[in-house]
């Protein structure tokens, strides 16, 4: 896998987000890159939102201590296990670290009221998030799971809850959009771009991968996921599309929370 990956303009690693031998190769995958690659490594990920990059980057530089970075920036609750193992591999060998997620008031925002309410934010605020607007392909596979997931076509609700539905799938569409940006516009020739995110964000080359493609097609991208299966030696036909690498991990593999 990793010699496959030697060519990559930027990596994918698809998660379970509280699955430790997950977050265990996502280190090693890091280690390799930065040993391994031509290019240098920059590292991104859907934990850490745009607006807390100046608290990330005084965290790496030395400005400030962890205590205050894990005070000020909205870190995830299992950062100390799963997380901190990356940021502090990347400050100790001076790995440039993008937070590339929307700010979650912002998610929040579109899940509630639409993707429209966007448009009435600050100029600095859109400056956390995708150059509006974004164009949202409903056909895609994952974002008709998320209908699926809340009722199928009809759902509950009548237009009501049809509308629901469609602020879901735009508040991850804006997410997916807003990493493509980060990570595109934190690109160049001589860097590979190792991506961090929930498996749902890259699944099937689409959600953040859609975007990016759409803005890039030239890039190469590849992308890894990871799966569990109580039998680990056939891979499940609905898992067989997932990446371009799967990896299965046993189904008791012992959980971060």
């Amino acid at each position: 896998m990793m010699k496959g990956l030697n060519d990559a303009d930027v990596v994918f690693f698809g998660e379970i987000h509280n699955n430790s031998i997950c977050h265990w190769l996502q280190l090693q995958v890091l280690k390799s890159l930065d040993s391994n690659t031509d290019k240098g490594v920059i590292l991104g990920a859907e934990m850490f939102e745009a607006d807390d990059q100046l608290i990330l980057d005084e965290y790496m530089n030395g400005t400030i201590r962890e205590d205050h970075f894990k005070k000020e920036a909205k870190i995830w609750d299992n950062y100390k296990t799963d997380y901190a193992p990356l940021v502090n591999y990347a400050k100790e060998h001076n790995l440039q670290f993008i937070a590339t997620n929307i700010p979650r008031r912002y998610a929040s925002l579109v899940a509630r009221k639409g993707i429209q309410a966007l448009s009435s934010l600050a100029d600095e605020a859109k400056k956390y998030m995708a150059l509006l607007p974004i164009e949202v392909d409903y056909t895609l596979s994952s974002y008709k799971e998320i209908s699926t997931m809340m009722g199928g076509h009809g759902g509950h609700g009548g237009h009501g809850g049809h509308g629901i539905k469609k602020n879901m799938i735009d508040a991850q569409a804006i997410k997916d959009a807003t990493m493509a940006n980060f990570i595109s516009t934190n690109l160049s020739e001589d860097i590979v771009f190792y991506h961090i995110n929930g498996s749902f964000h890259s699944k099937n080359k689409e959600g953040i991968i859609y975007y990016l493609k759409n803005s890039n097609p030239e890039l190469t991208i590849y992308s890894i996921g990871m799966v569990e299966q109580d039998d680990i030696l056939d891979l499940e036909e609905e898992n067989q599309s997932l990446a371009d690498y799967i990896i299965a991990i046993p189904s008791d593999m012992t959980k971060t929370f």
